[in-house]
């Protein structure tokens, strides 16, 4: 069957659209090659990749650089960016600055490491635990849910108002602000308090 000049151009028309957009994105621009977030919110003014690991996330939250360096001094880093999957309740820097003056200069230095690991290790749990769930486990519960951390420390999640907020093992609270920013190997939920083991 022969093909006329006319329809020749038609097909070419054809496949130079499909090309094109198969190329774009969903908003009609050209694909990047950087990862798309997938809805994950904006943390610490950066975009938050679900093709990445609960570090690399982190180090590009301006909200986070006193979290990732105690990470760094407790050694944590290659247990966060191994498979997990890890839910990291991730205090702010903002949260940090409420403790008392100097404890964050304390805990980095060396002679403190196992201590800020607990720390650190208590704002982990093995799971991957969104938000939706953890609300169904505080209504199961009655109100409050028994959260058992990588550390050891058992803490609470209850609701207050719309808020899932942490008490920790010395009675303080811990509001979540962001939730579900999915990871690689978990999820991360932003916390305005560090949590605290019981004295």
């Amino acid at each position: 069957m022969k093909t006329t000049p006319k329809a020749a151009i038609v097909a070419a028309v054809a496949a130079i659209a499909l090309l094109t957009a198969a190329c774009a994105g969903d908003n009609g621009r050209m694909a990047s090659s950087e990862p798309r977030t997938a809805g994950n919110p904006m943390v610490g003014g950066a975009p938050m990749y679900p093709s990445r690991t609960i570090v690399e996330n982190a180090v590009n939250s301006k909200d986070h650089e006193t979290l990732v360096a105690a990470v760094k001094a407790a050694g944590l880093v290659d247990t966060l960016q191994s498979d997990g999957p890890f839910t990291v309740f991730a205090p702010t820097d903002a949260a940090f600055a409420k403790l008392p003056d100097g404890t964050v200069q304390s805990l980095l230095r060396p002679e403190n490491k196992a201590q800020l690991t607990k720390i650190l290790t208590c704002h982990v749990v093995s799971a991957n635990a969104l938000s939706d769930a953890i609300n169904q486990m505080i209504v199961d519960d009655n109100g409050a849910h028994p959260v058992t951390t990588v550390g050891g420390c058992v803490y609470t999640a209850k609701r207050m108002g719309d808020d899932i907020v942490l008490v920790d093992g010395q009675g303080n609270t811990a509001r979540v602000t962001i939730a579900d920013v999915r990871q690689s190997n978990g999820v991360i939920h932003v916390i305005d308090s560090v949590l605290l083991p019981a004295a």
